[in-house]
Order: structure tokens, then sequence, then C-alpha cells
């Protein structure tokens, strides 16, 4: 096996573990709804661990990108990656604005627990659409310009 297929494989491997883990979460909604605050923190702790891991696959699938363009003919202007990068952007700032600030309130003795959750599943549901279609350009590779 090539250097190239075993780095496509690490990279498709990356986005799997970027965007799998927050299909699992929906479920837990529920149960942060009407979970009694002493348990709360028992079903916030995945969200908590689907945030981390989601970064470090993160790091793998931008630097397999990274060494993927340089060894292939793709450049970087080259339509479907100046967009995949603009969204990767994207969805770092998003990230790191939707998840954590209300998963900290959400941990406080609070009275708004059905809209911190309404938030919480608008900002996963926001998630997943843009880290799909990050993925989508990748795997179409749709010529723009």
């Amino acid at each position: 096996m090539s250097w190239y297929v075993c780095l496509l494989y690490l990279h498709i491997f990356s986005v799997v573990l970027s965007i799998g883990p927050y299909f699992i979460l929906f479920p837990l909604l529920a149960k942060i709804r009407t979970a009694p605050f002493e348990q709360l923190p028992d079903y916030l702790e995945p969200f908590r661990i689907t945030v981390r891991l989601t970064k470090h696959a993160g790091h793998v699938l931008v630097a397999t990108g990274i060494i993927l363009t340089w060894i292939t003919s793709w450049t970087w202007d080259t339509s479907w990656i100046v967009v995949t990068v603009l969204i990767m952007v994207a969805s770092l700032y998003f990230i790191a604005r939707a998840f954590s600030p209300l998963l900290r309130k959400l941990k406080a003795p609070h009275e708004d627990r059905n809209d911190l959750v309404n938030k919480l599943r608008k900002a996963l549901i926001w998630y997943v659409i843009i880290t799909l279609s990050m993925m989508w350009f990748m795997v179409a590779k749709p010529n723009i310009w």
C-alpha cells in the first residue's frame, strides 16, 4: 500500500471522527432536558468528550489534507479546496462559540434549561450541516471557477 493511500484513509477516518460522534449526542438532548440537576454532569460529559475528540480529529484532518494537497496535482487555488478551507474556518469559529458556552451554562444552576437545550440542539444541527457540506466539497470536488 502506498503512502498516498495510507494518508487518504487517515484523512477519511479523521473526517468520520469529526462528524460521527455528533449523531450520538441527539438522543442525549432529551435526557438533559429531563434529568435532575445532580445527574446533568453525566449527560454533559459526552458533549465535552465529543468536542475534544473533534478538535483532535480536526488536527489530523488538516495535516493529512495539507500533505495530500502537496503530494497530488491539486493546487491551493482549486475551487473546492478554497471553499472547503473557508467552511472549515467557519466551523472552527462556530464550534468554539456554540458548544462550550452552552455546556458551561447547563452545568451551573439555571432556570431556562429548555431554552439552553433547544440552543444546544440547534448548534448540533448546524454543526452537522456545516461539516457535511465540507465533506461534500471534498468528495464531489465541484469545479466552481
